[in-house]
């Protein structure tokens, strides 16, 4: 079990969890600050790998006083985006384009999972995200579900270590919207048919 964990570990950083550590001076995440007109929410972004069909990587946008991408782990990356231990701030709906992009690149596709919650929801999100510190390489979703399932209403939100069981997990909340982002097909296997979890797959041809 030891090793199965391990390697699975070591799967997960490969795949796009790449700790980095930096804090972003005043300035820049003043200067950054986006606020979005839209209802508060959450959107959970999940990576999946089109070849194994397995989750390569967990982010979460959160629109609350300010619109903001927690990353734990990412390797995403813009100078607009200015980060402070894992959360991004500058959210726009360019920086928003180019991470789905980002996630959805090669052989991997994006599902973005959208749910409107009240302005205290989000703004409890922010502040966990905020308060939450570095995360180290491989643990994006055990950040990212365990910052979940301490909101009210997200109790029941599967604590895991694994980006498509907690993107499953998620589906199941009432109201959730769900979407899936292709990117270009990948240029060794251009007639590639992305893998669709069947849950996915359901909840969107169910109108979720």
């Amino acid at each position: 079990m030891v090793r199965f964990v391990a390697g699975v570990l070591v799967a997960l950083s490969l795949s796009g969890c790449a700790a980095e550590r930096v804090w972003a001076p005043d300035e820049a995440v003043k200067a950054a600050r986006y606020v979005h007109q839209g209802p508060p929410e959450l959107m959970l972004v999940t990576s999946i790998n089109d070849r194994s069909g397995e989750g390569a990587h967990t982010g979460l946008l959160i629109n609350a006083s300010e619109r903001v991408l927690f990353d734990p782990a990412g390797n995403w990356d813009d100078p607009r985006a200015p980060e402070r231990h894992d959360l991004r701030y500058g959210m726009t709906p360019q920086m928003q384009a180019n991470y789905f992009a980002f996630q959805s690149a090669g052989p991997f596709h994006a599902v973005i999972q959208r749910v409107q919650v009240s302005p205290e929801v989000a703004e409890r999100a922010y502040q966990l995200a905020r308060d939450n510190g570095p995360v180290p390489s491989a643990f994006c979703t055990s950040a990212t579900s365990k910052l979940l399932s301490q909101l009210p209403g997200f109790e029941g939100v599967q604590s895991t270590m694994f980006p498509k069981s907690l993107m499953e997990s998620f589906a199941t909340l009432p109201g959730v919207k769900t979407q899936i982002v292709y990117g270009s097909p990948d240029q060794n296997e251009p007639d590639r048919v992305p893998l669709v979890s069947p849950v996915i797959a359901k909840a969107i041809q169910g109108g979720n």
